[in-house]
């Protein structure tokens, strides 16, 4: 296979890999570094549950996938982790919480059964606005008047099995992927660095993240594998634009409202890539922002004009 500037030594983004290699067993050991580092604690995982990321489609929309997992404990957990980008998210974090709540309890068995749950986001999107780069959210029970928590009794503890309300509940987590800017110095920062930017040191002892550097290299994959690779990121990157300009991205109606009009087919074909905005100047713009960002990432310059219609001549004054 051709080397070059870019793949040599380059890392696969982790949202495509968790849609497209980490659901082998040969590979949890990646999936459980990441989680155990989230969770702070110890994490083993049983089995990949089938979700929505099992398609295998092109413009498939969601990427969420749900795994069992025993924590230090022992206790049998259900973690859901979304990477999708939908403006809906929100939403789709509850659905898929309320989902594996009805998936796991059988008629006739006792409500204790419904294992605990947790949805992990890692987000590769603007969202919201803060001054932190993971954020950890749960129930919390308080009185309306008085604003002081709900709390068990000894006896009640032992009789419910939980130490709080809030423990058979749901928990969510947000990694805020663009938002991270720190040294990496905790285990969890050196995971945002490399879900950031790829990034891996040679020396980290960090569970997880040996192994990713071992089995997540851009130069393993086939040219087929690297060439969708590479629209992946080239739909990230609008996806982020669009965004960032607060424009609504036009996916399923994007190649006939966008390029019926004769305009430059932009990247590849536009409902394949969901990438038309369905306005030749918008899309234009998007197209320019793209190729800035996928030149920074040292991306060849003939990649970047397969994925962006532009010319050589166009990027090289970028």
């Amino acid at each position: 296979m051709e080397k070059n500037e870019y793949t040599e030594g380059r890392l696969i983004r982790f949202d495509w890999a968790m849609k497209y290699l980490l659901r082998s067993p040969a590979n949890f050991d990646v999936l459980e570094g990441l989680l155990s580092a989230v969770l702070n604690e110890k994490i083993k995982i049983v089995d990949i549950l089938e979700s929505e990321g099992d398609k295998k489609s092109e413009d498939e929309k969601f990427n969420r996938v749900d795994i069992r997992c025993k924590n230090s404990t022992g206790h049998i957990i259900i973690i859901e982790v979304q990477n999708t980008s939908e403006a809906d998210y929100f939403h789709r974090i509850l659905f898929g919480c309320s989902q594996e709540v009805i998936k796991h309890i059988d008629r006739g068995h006792p409500y204790k059964e419904i294992p605990k749950i947790y949805s992990i986001s890692i987000v590769y999107f603007k969202m919201g606005s803060g001054d932190d780069y993971v954020y950890h959210g749960r129930y919390v029970f308080t009185g309306l008047h008085t604003h002081s928590p709900l709390t068990f009794t000894e006896k009640e503890k032992r009789a419910l099995d939980i130490e709080t309300p809030s423990d058979p509940l749901p928990e969510i987590y947000f990694l805020m992927v663009e938002d991270f800017d720190k040294v990496s110095k905790t285990p969890l920062d050196q995971w945002m660095r490399f879900l950031k930017d790829g990034k891996i040191d040679p020396d980290t002892t960090v569970p997880g993240l040996k192994e990713a550097r071992e089995k997540l290299s851009v130069m393993k994959m086939s040219r087929e594998e690297q060439d969708r690779y590479f629209k992946f990121i080239a739909d990230s990157e609008s996806f982020a634009w669009n965004q960032k300009h607060d424009r609504k991205v036009v996916f399923e109606e994007g190649k006939a409202e966008g390029l019926a009009e004769g305009k430059a087919q932009g990247l590849v074909e536009g409902k394949a890539q969901g990438l038309a905005e369905g306005k030749a100047q918008g899309k234009a713009e998007n197209n320019l922002e793209i190729a800035r960002q996928m030149k920074a990432d040292g991306m060849p310059t003939n990649i970047i004009a397969k994925y962006t219609g532009l010319s050589s001549e166009e990027i090289e004054k970028l």
